[in-house]
């Protein structure tokens, strides 16, 4: 219908969520099933246009890599322009995936930015101690057992990971540079601090190119008559979100059952909640 519609039609992919994080009933953002959907979107329209939608608090600096450099050799190779539009937030990995844009816009309301990475967790070695609970870890490697939550932190432990988040805040901030760096404003100790700001600031900062919803823009850009066609982006149906539903089992031939965790999807569910919530939402 794309090729051969009377009206222009503009593909639209909806990036929403964590990404690489499944969820209950809602697989992660990852390439593995995202690629289907990307190369769609990048081959049905005659349009020079693809639009992204994207409402992601972060997760996976690897799968926002991923998803980002997939984005772009597809433009390259089919001479499309992408454009972005940011929804309630695009921050973190969500603002990763937003540079996959030529041009980024969003609503006064967005929250956009967090260059930054973050890692989270409990020490829970006085919890066993009061417990009465002996910890048994037997490695190969002195490292091995490193920033195990049951143990007291050490500062080496630390000072390794501090070395791995510097390494992947490099990648980060080395994609913002290559993708906005003729428009950006102020200084790297801001930009590139971890903090996040409204779509207002975000401009300012030139981390966006303005204020603009994803219909009113492509009409400006192809007209009153231009169709938005979103492309599908969950894959496997009803069937599939079924068997992600605790206590759904699969009976294979050899008798065994096998099913999710409703500990892994709980587990789940509170670190997504978690990544919503440390921007208010």
């Amino acid at each position: 219908m794309g090729l051969f519609s009377r009206n222009p039609v503009v593909p639209v992919l909806r990036f929403t969520g964590p990404i690489g994080m499944a969820t209950p009933l809602r697989p992660g953002l990852a390439l593995a099933s995202l690629a289907g959907p990307i190369e769609k979107a990048f081959s049905l329209s005659r349009l020079p246009t693809v639009a992204l939608v994207v409402n992601s608090p972060g997760g996976s600096p690897v799968q926002s890599n991923l998803i980002f450099r997939r984005i772009r050799q597809l433009a390259k190779e089919k001479d499309k322009r992408v454009y972005v539009f940011c929804e309630d937030i695009a921050a973190s990995g969500g603002y990763f995936l937003a540079l996959a844009g030529d041009e980024i816009y969003a609503d006064p309301s967005s929250i956009v930015g967090s260059i930054g990475v973050i890692s989270a967790g409990f020490g829970l070695d006085k919890l066993i101690d009061r417990l009465g609970i002996e910890r048994r870890v037997h490695t190969a490697g002195k490292d091995k057992g490193a920033l195990d939550p049951f143990r007291p932190e050490r500062p080496e432990d630390v000072a390794l990971l501090k070395e791995l988040q510097r390494d992947v805040h490099d990648v980060f901030m080395n994609a913002v540079k290559e993708r906005r760096g003729g428009k950006l404003v102020g200084a790297e100790e801001e930009l590139f601090s971890g903090s996040f700001w409204s779509a207002m600031r975000a401009r300012e900062l030139g981390l966006i190119d303005g204020i603009a919803d994803l219909r009113s823009k492509m009409q400006e850009l192809h007209g009153h008559k231009v169709r938005l066609k979103a492309v599908p982006m969950a894959p496997g149906g009803l069937l599939s979100r079924f068997r992600r539903l605790p206590g759904f089992h699969t009976i294979t031939n050899d008798g065994f059952a096998f099913g999710p965790s409703l500990a892994d999807d709980l587990i789940s569910a509170v670190e997504a909640r978690a990544l919503w919530s440390r921007f208010g939402l």
